[in-house]
């Protein structure tokens, strides 16, 4: 992917976000030369930075394993008429707790401070010290402005660039977490952005909105079964308001394929003559080290969920029949 050296890369700061993060471990796969982190207070500036060519490149969160996606992001993308997703980065989540130099005492700290994100993945550690949340634009600025009376929780990063003491390692809930970001770039660059990544041989994943014109019952599944009836695998499905109509919703649906492979583009003329609009909000090879976030091991699902062998007992207690 070709980023000249010394361009700027945006991304939601400030400095030692898992989002920075995110971007030094794209340039050092990616980009040939250094390039220059640019943090910006949200998400929209992000993409507003973009779309302008004041930034290069753009990367944001876009789905948390255990949160599940990042609205702002999806939203700002499905929003945009002129930023698209190029390449993605997977980064294994874990949170340090820091406190301010000399300010580990227990009985002085009372509260926690994070993305909500954060909060929402560090929980048992807050029970367990009695400590109230309180959400923050990023964990880094969590930790840039951590008060004497609070704990925050943030990458290790972060300890290194504000001078903070580590009170403890990896407080997260559920260890082995994942996020997902995705690299962003002018809609009309995506062709050249893609150019080099497609000479290399591997799998592609992309996210589409699909907004059905004319809806009600069965809408869903006349979509669903287009993908099944060209074996293109849907990996993902979120549903989003459409801003201006009530009670009315686009899908983004993540798929695995690209646009140019020739089933997704059937897929898509066959979506198109049923009258549904569509638009691609991003396609990017899979991330090195898995399939991403998707696949369910039979432990990992709901407490309470049930299967078809259960008893009948289990049956009516899960399903309520």
């Amino acid at each position: 992917m070709t980023v000249a050296a010394g361009r700027s890369v945006a991304f939601l700061g400030p400095e030692g976000t898992f989002t920075h993060q995110a971007v030094l471990t794209w340039a050092s796969a990616r980009v040939a030369h250094d390039v220059r982190p640019d943090p910006l207070a949200t998400v929209g500036q992000v993409h507003d930075a973009v779309a302008a060519g004041a930034a290069d490149r753009g990367v944001v969160a876009i789905e948390s394993s255990v949160e599940g996606y990042v609205v702002p992001s999806l939203d700002a993308l499905v929003g945009s008429g002129d930023v698209v997703a190029v390449d993605e980065v997977v980064l294994d989540v874990s949170f340090d707790a820091f406190v301010r130099p000399g300010h580990a005492d227990p009985a002085g700290l009372r509260e926690a401070t994070a993305h909500p994100h954060g909060l929402a993945q560090c929980t048992r550690f807050m029970a367990e010290r009695g400590l109230l949340g309180v959400p923050a634009s990023s964990n880094a600025a969590a930790c840039r402005d951590l008060a004497d009376h609070q704990v925050a929780f943030g990458p290790r990063l972060c300890g290194e660039l504000y001078g903070l003491e580590t009170l403890a390692t990896g407080v997260e809930d559920f260890a082995g977490a994942r996020t997902r970001f995705l690299v962003l770039c002018p809609r009309d660059d995506a062709a050249a952005a893609w150019a080099p990544l497609r000479e290399a041989e591997g799998a592609w994943r992309t996210m589409v909105a699909v907004t059905p014109v004319l809806t009600g019952p069965g809408v869903l599944a006349r979509v669903t079964a287009e993908f099944a009836e060209r074996g293109v695998n849907m990996s993902s499905l979120v549903e989003r308001p459409l801003k201006v109509r009530e009670g009315q919703y686009v899908f983004v649906v993540t798929l695995d394929g690209a646009p140019w492979e020739p089933q997704v583009r059937d897929l898509f003329t066959a979506l198109l003559a049923a009258g549904d609009s569509l638009k691609v909000l991003g396609s990017y090879p899979v991330a090195p080290g898995g399939p991403g976030l998707d696949g369910v091991l039979p432990d990992h699902v709901p407490t309470g969920s049930v299967l078809g062998d259960d008893g009948p007992a289990d049956l009516a207690r899960g399903l309520l029949w």
